[in-house]
């Protein structure tokens, strides 16, 4: 019996599997887990978020909004099991990021079709049926050169970093405030005011402090959506005020307040006990994490649950790799998944795992799937990776400039984007049902 191979049960991995499965095969999931694991993974559980807890808003007209929906009715294993874990983020889709790996693996293993095989996979395997490669974002060196070797092409790659956690307990909360962005949900996040000395004081400290240095023959390449905070900092310093540290929106008091810039925490665990750093993604050396962040009024004692750290993402070339769903130009039956394939994001990583999950489950018994319709979130990120210019090919999350234009006047910004959301949602039900999903 012709089986469907996955390699690495990350995001991709398992919502691949999952959606495999469903396909009557049988399926062969590897991942180093549980007993081995990357640099950038803390827990022994699959599925784990590394960088973040949150997928981002919930709300229809944005982006993660609309991909959240779409997943939703592409019955996605991940987002639906993912609800029963959510933690108070305003109005973002934030979850216990470990709980919820431990579920994702009881769950995975009670599949009688999916055979978890704890072991480091450093090649593509022969296989008589079709073969998803979602390693990841960490691949490791030798799987990068056995999938160089494949496409012909050098593996790019781009840094990426994750923030610290603090434990409340540690926290002095009378220095600080609870409140969400424009009163949008409950006031869930944590809020540290900083006048203006504060604010000053933390820029230039994050611009002399000692950071990992990154190897000489690599260039220093930063996805755009997620740099390091110091990185942030030395583009101007009133960059973080206009950025991640923006005041806009939070209050102190009914009255409202004049604060210079805020950094705000959010809730990383469904016990309240652990938060972090909000768009504090950094390469500082650990102990200049501890000393800068705790001069932060209200973490002067602050204990780090986990401190931030920097990480190498590896990706393919998309543009020149990719066909149909992604699937290698020089061998179909071979898929990329996840951040690998040049998606950017959670929400992104499960999607092209989804689909490449459908289509092996499709290919292994005769049949084949169509793409998405550009018109949807789904189909238009695909088509993206698959058409970006490939000299400068970069990995990207999903977001409404990818849509085709639709001409909607007399609508606000918001306005328009719903309707185009709702129409994606329609598009994507009628390809559904046409495909037998």
């Amino acid at each position: 019996m012709k089986k469907i191979t996955i390699i690495g049960a990350g995001l991709a991995g398992i919502e691949a599997a999952w959606q495999a499965s469903k396909s009557g095969a049988e399926v062969d999931l590897y991942d180093l887990k549980p007993e081995g694991r990357t640099i950038g993974h803390e827990s022994p559980f699959l599925g784990e978020m590394i960088c973040s807890n949150s997928f981002g808003s919930s709300s229809l007209s944005t982006s993660a909004g609309l991909l959240q929906e779409e997943l939703k009715h592409l019955d996605s294993f991940f987002l639906k099991n993912s609800q029963k874990f959510r933690v108070p983020a305003g109005n973002s889709f934030s979850v216990d990021r470990i709980r919820l790996a431990e579920h994702l693996t009881e769950e995975i293993k009670k599949i009688p079709s999916i055979n978890l095989i704890c072991k480091d996979v450093d090649h593509i395997p022969e296989s008589e049926g079709p073969v998803i490669i979602a390693t990841g974002p960490l691949t490791s060196e030798k799987m990068s050169e056995k999938i160089s070797d494949h496409t012909g092409r050098k593996n790019l790659f781009f840094y990426d970093s994750t923030s610290p956690i603090v434990n409340l307990e540690s926290l002095d909360t009378e220095k600080l405030f609870w409140a969400s962005r424009y009163d949008k949900g409950d006031a869930d996040f944590l809020n540290i005011p900083l006048n203006e000395e504060q604010y000053h004081e933390l820029v230039d400290d994050l611009l002399n402090a000692e950071k990992v240095k990154l190897k000489d023959f690599e260039d220093k390449k930063f996805f755009e959506a997620c740099l390091p905070v110091e990185e942030i900092a030395s583009r101007g310093k009133e960059s973080l005020a206009f950025g991640p540290l923006k005041p806009v929106g939070l209050k102190s008091n009914p009255e409202g307040d004049d604060h210079y810039a805020v950094v705000q925490l959010r809730q990383d665990d469904a016990s309240k006990k652990f938060f972090q750093l909000v768009g504090f993604q950094t390469r500082l050396k650990w102990g200049e994490q501890k000393r800068i962040f705790r001069k932060l009024p209200g973490l002067e004692n602050a204990e780090f649950e986990r401190f931030g750290r920097m990480h190498r993402n590896s990706y393919i070339n998309a543009p020149v790799i990719i066909t149909g769903v992604y699937q290698s130009q020089k061998d179909p039956g071979i898929y990329f998944a996840g951040q690998l394939s040049g998606v950017e994001g959670y929400l992104e990583s499960i999607c092209s795992g989804l689909l490449c999950g459908l289509s092996a489950g499709k290919k292994i018994n005769g049949n084949s799937l169509s793409e998405p319709p550009d018109s949807t979130a789904s189909g238009a990120l695909l088509k993206y990776i698959k058409g970006a210019g490939w000299a400068d090919f970069k990995p990207s999350k999903f977001s409404f400039g990818l849509l085709p234009e639709m001409k909607v006047r007399g609508k606000s910004k918001r306005e328009k984007k719903l309707i185009r959301a709702e129409n994606a949602i329609k598009n994507l039900e009628e390809w559904i049902k046409k495909e037998g999903i």
